[in-house]
This record gives C-alpha cells, structure tokens and sequence, in this order.
C-alpha cells in the first residue's frame, strides 16, 4: 500500500501500533480524520494519517491534552510554542516530585510523628516567594529599624536561607528545622538583642575608626587559654580578660569598669544561648555551605566565668 493508497483502521493499527480503539477514538474526534468511506461506510485514511497518528502518539506521551495535541496537528498553534509550555510545566513536575522524594527521606530518617511529617511537607510546598517571605519577616524582626550603617548588609546575606529547587533530604529536614526556629518569637527577641548590641558596640566606635566584631575580638582572645586549659577562675587567666576589656573599651569607645564589664556579660550571654548556633548550622545545610565546626560557645562559655569570678570594679 504505497503511494495512494488508502489505509483501514487495521492497516493503521498495524503499521503504527496504536490499537484500533485509539485510532477510531482520534478519527471520531476530527485528530486524524478519514479520507473517504468504502461503499460500505468503512473508513480510510491517506499515507498522512500515520505521520499524523506518529505525532499524536508522541504528544500524547509527553502529557498534552485532547484539544492541544488537535490544535497542534492542524497547525492552528506552532508546536514551538507547544513545547516550550510543556517542557516548563514538565520542570515544575520534576521538581515536586524531587522535594517528594525528600520529604519521604526525610521522613524515613527521623522517623518523624504525623504532626511533623504534615508540617514538614507544608513548609517545603511553599512556594520560593511564601519562603522569602517567611525568612523576610525574620530577618526584619532581628534587624530591622537598627543602623543600615552598622554592617548589617553582609549579615543579612550571610543569614538567608535559599532551598535550592531540587533539595536534598538533608536540607529538607533542615530547612523544616530552621524555618520553625525563625518563627520562634523568644528566638527572635533573643536574636533581637544579639543584633541591638552589635550596633551599639559598632556605633560607640566609630569616632575611633574601631569597627570590629566583639566576638571576634573574644575568640581571638580567649581561644588561645581555652586550647591551652587555663582556668578561667584562676590568676593565670588575668591577662587574658584584661586584655578582653582593653579592646573591647577600645570597641565601643568607653573606659573599663563596671558599666564596661556589665555591657560585656550582657552581650555574652545574649550570644549563649545554642539555638543561635543551630540557626547558623542549619543555614549552612540548607544553603550547601561548608559545615561549621567550630563552636563560640565554649569561648564565651570561658570568657563568662572568668568575669563572674572577678569582681566588678
């Protein structure tokens, strides 16, 4: 059957691998319509039927409905433009099934009750802006109204999350973790008070061009007596909080004394408490940074029961 031939819906059947059920239900639908009838009513189709029917089969596949894969054959819309919506809805399927998969990861790892297995997939379906958003009312809790000029700019990259498209179970369950975290408003206040002493330290010293960090200049400090075991409550730690105290005087352009040492202890204690070191940690998974090994808390931990044991003067 070549050249003008004319094809039955068997002879379709046969040469495409479409059953004869799909075949007629495209020629009733005007997809792949007939060339004429036998005098019997019997239908037959032209050699374009099976270019037509190759192509419906392929769209068909690949997802598209009844009345585009139509339009597409009777060229009423390129299928260009066809492609290009599909391939991209076919992206955001591919993605949702990736964060399914996990979800159920995570899920399998934990081994988590119901209540968090409903949470955790409620804070992963959100959407890229509802996540910008949620870490936006965080960030502007801890940081908002205080000096722009105080070098919160690089902080506030440095403490935005990004959930890639295409998370991995690890950053699943963290990004779950942390978002949970930032909504805690006891975190956010204890985070508030963290971010309020940084820019008043950063302001007071201005005037004596000293812009670095307290903590820093703590671990810079304290690091060295802690590796080396000296007691924080013996003499041998005195030089290592008197120089503390020089620099941070230095830091926020005050003399030392017991308003100096108080200011110290508060900022300390503010920066103590552990679920400001998991915020960071889990950051650094969801982001796909390095992971953090090293740990302040033991520095101010030290540097905290050095100064309780000395008395304010």
């Amino acid at each position: 059957m070549d050249g003008d031939a004319l094809y039955s819906i068997g002879d379709l059947a046969r040469r495409t691998g479409l059953t004869v059920k799909a075949i007629r239900f495209y020629s009733d639908h005007g997809i792949v319509p007939p060339t004429g009838r036998t005098p019997v009513g019997h239908r037959r189709y032209g050699t374009e039927a099976l270019a037509r029917l190759d192509l419906v089969r392929t769209l068909r596949e690949l997802g598209l409905d009844l009345s585009t894969v139509r339009k597409v054959v009777d060229r009423d819309i390129p299928l260009s433009e066809v492609a290009a919506a599909h391939a991209e809805a076919l992206t955001v399927q591919i993605r949702t099934l990736r964060l399914r998969r996990a979800v159920l990861t995570a899920i399998a790892r934990r081994g988590t009750t119901a209540e968090e297995t409903a949470l955790m997939h409620r804070l992963t379906r959100l959407t890229t802006d509802q996540r910008r958003q949620l870490v936006s009312e965080f960030l502007d809790a801890v940081f908002g109204s205080l000096d722009a000029d105080a070098g919160f700019a690089g902080i506030l990259r440095s403490m935005t999350p990004e959930l890639p498209d295409d998370p991995d179970a690890e950053q699943v369950a963290a990004w779950m973790e942390l978002a949970e975290l930032s909504r805690d408003p006891d975190f956010r206040a204890g985070m508030r008070r963290v971010a309020e002493h940084y820019a008043a330290d950063r302001a007071g010293g201005g005037a004596t061009g000293v812009r670095r960090d307290a903590l820093a200049t703590v671990r810079e400090e304290v690091h060295p007596a802690l590796t080396a075991g000296i007691d924080p409550a013996t003499p041998e730690a005195d030089p290592v909080v008197a120089r503390v105290l020089a620099r941070y005087a230095g830091l926020c352009g005050r003399p030392d004394g017991v308003d100096l040492r108080r200011r110290l202890l508060s900022r300390l204690e503010a920066v103590r408490d552990p679920r400001r070191e998991r915020y960071l940690q889990l950051l650094s998974v969801v982001n796909g940074w390095p992971a953090t090994t090293d740990s302040l808390l033991p520095t101010v931990d030290w540097l905290v029961r050095a100064l309780h044991t000395r008395p304010l003067r």
